[in-house]
């Protein structure tokens, strides 16, 4: 299978959007309407990109990147890693493995000194493959729900 990793774009989101559904959302997904104004104003965002995994131009993975510069650290950057899917009958091909180290290697190249996730703690297998991945639990992660 020939997998390309490469930057969104806006003919992609209803193609994301479905992945979204299937994988992350159960089903409950934007607009295409919603999704576009949310794309564009992602566009102004300097280092924030959506990145898809295709195969024949099919849409079958897909992650979203934020890289931010930061005041402490000595202004060294980090990153964040979002919304991370592959298509359900695809997953533990590979595909996942090439999206992170992708996403690793464009870190690594804007000097970040880490790159974090979160992953829910019922998802015991997306803890075992991003541990397969050199990732570590590390402290917590909390949240609050408005």
């Amino acid at each position: 299978m020939e997998i390309n990793i490469r930057e969104a774009h806006i003919e992609d989101l209803y193609n994301v959007l479905k992945l979204y559904g299937s994988v992350l959302d159960k089903g409950e997904i934007l607009s295409l309407d919603q999704a576009e104004i949310l794309f564009r104003k992602m566009q102004t965002y300097p280092n924030y990109k959506v990145y898809i995994a295709e195969n024949e131009s099919e849409v079958i993975g897909t992650f979203a990147l934020l890289i931010m510069d930061n005041l402490a650290h000595q202004g060294t950057p980090s990153s964040v890693v979002e919304d991370v899917a592959v298509q359900t009958d695809l997953q533990g091909k590979g595909i996942g493995k090439m999206m992170m180290e992708f996403a690793m290697q464009k870190c690594q190249e804007a000097g970040c000194y880490k790159l974090v996730l979160s992953s829910n703690l019922r998802r015991k297998e997306a803890h075992t493959f991003y541990e397969s991945l050199d990732f570590e639990k590390h402290g917590f992660s909390f949240r609050v729900e408005f």
